[in-house]
């Protein structure tokens, strides 16, 4: 065998059907599409329609909501934090944050920060830096002779919210008083 004589086994690539090409092609005038209507046009969006009844998508009832000011926490248990410090993945003599629990492989996510939950037992003496936690997690660290530092994380998108809203309220609060003037 050479080089030159390589090709795909019979039947591996087919040709690629030239439709609209004359009536002795086999597929000419229609392109194989029928006749007329919706279906033998180009852009036919008629996914899930059904015939004008109402569709099954739309039938169906709807449940919850989502809400869209919910904040995104990487969710940690203090019982996992033990086992990370015994393993000595997590130093116990330095403040333990997001960043120190996401080097120990324990919080994923969380752009919003961490919030340490109390599921498990804590043994070892701590320093908490976290966006949240729960009550059951601060008596938890307390008992093992710990502390919890709860701060709020502001994301981008709250502080230009913020921005925008303390804008308004300069214009709003500048109109009224070119109101004010002007009555006067």
């Amino acid at each position: 065998m050479k080089l030159n004589e390589l090709r795909d086994n019979q039947g591996a690539r087919h040709r690629k059907i030239r439709v609209g090409r004359g009536i002795g092609s086999g597929k000419g005038k229609t392109a194989g599409r029928g006749q007329k209507g919706q279906k033998s046009r180009e852009g036919v969006s008629i996914a899930g329609f059904e015939g004008g009844q109402m569709p099954l998508h739309m039938r169906l009832p709807k449940r919850g909501f989502n809400n869209i000011f919910a904040k995104d926490h990487a969710e940690v248990n203090v019982g996992a934090i033990q086992k990370a410090v015994d393993a000595g993945k997590l130093d116990a003599s330095k403040t333990v944050d997001h960043a120190a629990l996401k080097a120990a492989n324990l919080a994923r996510g969380g752009k919003d920060g961490v919030r340490l939950l109390g599921k498990g037992e804590l043994t070892a003496k701590l320093s908490f830096l976290v966006a949240g936690a729960s009550k059951g997690a601060i008596e938890a660290v307390e008992k093992a002779g710990g502390k919890v530092e709860v701060i709020e994380i502001v994301s981008a998108a709250d502080k230009a919210a913020a921005k925008k809203g303390v804008k308004y309220r300069e214009r709003k609060a500048d109109k009224e008083a070119k109101q004010a003037a002007a009555k006067k």
